[in-house]
């Protein structure tokens, strides 16, 4: 040392610097990862994404299928088995969203005073979003939440809701669905050749898909919640009522809506 002495306060400044060159070390090397999850449909390849107050980031997975696009002759049916692939899918941009008045979308951006992310708008909207602790994995067995959006069964999409903060400080898995809407999710005929009700039916095609596949995230398929706001609590309602959605959910959370409210 040759006679010299670091100072108090200099110490102090060198364990701060020290210790926060390590955080950010340790988090710019965790933003970096492609975490990359087996489906059964195939691999899929997602991103990382801090959280304000949180070291430990999420693993997000955007834009997965889980039923055929509803084109051609699959429009005004029930939704059908996604298309399995071969190459490892990327998941880390938003799906489209589904046919719809974006009026309301902007109306709420501005009460809310939030931005949501562009999105391009299809017939081919049928997928989910997931968000996951960084530490999950095939047999953490963590609890499962999917939101089911609501919008007047007219509006909505699953990547206006970011479930990133909800993951991480709950340790649950987050799932964000979307579903046909208006007329492209309840038009009718009313008989055999187009009996409605596909939104319903997308819903549930989602909730087969996470049966069947969010373990493979670290989910655990025993226990899932399923939650909504508006028409989003309205479909939870009938979802409960519903004997096709047997096994599919546990428990249920609907904020301001039930199937049988007075129009």
């Amino acid at each position: 040392m040759s006679g010299d002495w670091v100072r108090p306060g200099q110490a102090l400044i060198w364990v701060i610097w020290i210790f926060g060159a390590i955080i950010e070390g340790a988090m710019a090397g965790s933003v970096t990862e492609e975490p990359h999850r087996y489906t059964k449909l195939g691999w899929v390849q997602g991103k990382q994404a801090t959280v304000l107050g949180r070291l430990e980031p999420v693993n997000v997975f955007l834009g997965i299928p889980f039923a055929a696009p509803p084109l051609g002759p699959l429009r005004f049916s029930k939704p059908q088995p996604p298309i399995p692939w071969d190459n490892l899918r990327e998941a880390t941009a938003y799906p489209n969203l589904c046919f719809q008045n974006l009026e309301w979308l902007f109306i709420y951006q501005n009460l809310l005073k939030v931005s949501y992310p562009i999105l391009g708008m299809s017939e081919d909207c049928l997928y989910l979003n997931i968000y996951a602790p960084c530490h999950a994995n095939n047999g953490s067995s963590l609890p499962v939440m999917v939101w089911i959006p609501g919008g007047g069964f007219e509006t909505g999409s699953a990547s206006i809701f970011d479930g990133s903060a909800l993951a991480v400080y709950e340790d649950v898995l987050v799932v964000t669905i979307q579903y046909r809407l208006g007329i492209f999710g309840f038009f009718t005929t009313q008989n055999q050749h187009a009996p409605g009700n596909w939104a319903f039916w997308d819903q549930l095609a989602a909730l087969l898909w996470v049966r069947e596949n969010i373990k493979y995230f670290g989910g655990n398929p025993d226990s899932v919640t399923i939650f909504g706001n508006s028409a989003g609590a309205i479909s939870i309602s009938s979802l409960i009522l519903s004997p096709l959605s047997a096994d599919l959910f546990h428990r249920a959370i609907m904020q301001s809506g039930v199937a049988i409210i007075p129009s």
